[in-house]
């Protein structure tokens, strides 16, 4: 049992990731579920001899000093991969997370392709992909990078850690620079990246204040900046965001959200109908008047119900994008309620009580 054909299998069975540990049997997650794919468990020796296949020795010493690492690994001819290694037990763990090779378009995704659009042709702002480990958030910038990429003519700089999607250069120029290798942290990157004459700034995730506020001066002067937060909505988002300052620079931190932040895509996987794979649904909070009075003045839990009432604009609530796709009979009645929530509400819905008053009604409850 060798870590290529362990790759292969992830890649034939068509797996989001490959989890090896010392000690343990290995497994794939497909369509968000565990599945052994051998008999055999992995010795402390043969973690020994992945360790040493898939680290150079620079990383290797980080990897013994820190008990941890993100890198990237690729398989030649076959693909690439996103990789972190780590211990448990004294024993050694690694999960590859399997990237395409061709990044897809926002119809590949089922994403909403018109609002997405429309978000990268901005020339300015900030635009933040959220969700869960595994919801898709780094294709999801991968596809919005590619789009502008082929459509538009600009200078794009990645933050990654690590780096994930490799683009070539068509209307853009794209450059990638990874954290530990080409600058030492996401802030550090963040603070000489505006003089490298950026168009558009992706920052793989946003981790602390100082990363976050340089973000938000890096759209305040001029940059369209792209980046992730491991939140599971629009409303989590913008608090979370406000975690990151001391109180008293909240009202500073509001102000230039409600006149910065473009955009929140937040992402779920729900498993199909027939059972074979999973699609996104999605709740999308656009800059719109209410919206930005909304975030300037703190009123934070009214933004769902500006979302429901936003379809001018395009924004949706994540039932609103639930309902739909049972609609289109892409996922069942029992899922869409499991994956929901506020169950009670979308029911409703699916019974015909939509927009007007009652679902007004419905999101002030």
């Amino acid at each position: 049992m060798d870590l290529k054909s362990l790759l292969e299998i992830l890649i034939k069975e068509r797996g989001s990731d490959l989890i090896l540990r010392s000690g343990g049997f290995p497994a794939i997650r497909a369509d968000g579920s565990i599945k052994f794919i051998a008999d055999t468990r992995i010795t402390t020796e043969m973690g020994r001899d992945f360790l040493q296949q898939v680290l150079p020795k620079t990383d290797l010493q980080r990897f013994r000093s820190l008990g941890e690492i993100d890198t990237a690994f690729s398989l030649p001819g076959h693909a690439r991969f996103r990789l972190n290694i780590f211990r448990q037990s004294g024993e050694l763990g690694f999960v590859f997370r399997h990237i395409r090779s061709d990044v897809p378009s926002f119809k590949d995704l089922n994403l909403p392709v018109a609002q997405l659009k429309k978000l990268c042709e901005h020339r300015r702002g900030l635009v933040l992909t959220t969700g869960i480990a595994g919801s898709g958030k780094s294709t999801t910038m991968a596809a919005m990078i590619e789009y502008m990429n082929q459509t538009m003519s600009r200078h794009i700089v990645t933050i990654e850690d690590p780096i994930e999607y490799i683009f070539e250069d068509k209307l853009s120029i794209v450059s990638q620079r990874e954290v530990g290798l080409d600058s030492t942290s996401f802030g550090q990157a963040l603070k000489h990246c505006v003089r490298q004459t950026p168009d558009v700034i992706l920052i793989g995730e946003m981790r602390d204040q100082e990363t976050v506020e340089a973000a938000i001066q890096a759209a305040e002067t001029g940059h369209l900046v792209l980046s992730t937060l491991h939140t599971v909505n629009a409303v989590q988002t913008v608090e979370r965001i406000m975690t990151f300052f001391p109180p008293h620079q909240h009202d500073l931190v509001r102000q230039q959200l409600s006149m910065n932040l473009n955009g929140v895509l937040s992402m779920r996987l729900i498993k199909t109908k027939g059972g074979e794979g999973r699609i996104p649904a999605v709740e999308l909070m656009l800059s719109t008047p209410s919206v930005r009075e909304m975030i300037s003045e703190g009123r934070t839990r009214d933004l769902p119900k500006a979302l429901f009432e936003g379809d001018y604009y395009g924004t949706m609530t994540f039932n609103q994008s639930l309902l739909r796709l049972y609609d289109r009979d892409m996922i069942t009645h029992e899922e869409a309620l499991a994956s929901s929530d506020n169950a009670d509400e979308l029911h409703l819905l699916m019974r015909g009580i939509q927009k007007g008053t009652g679902a007004a009604d419905l999101l002030q409850a």
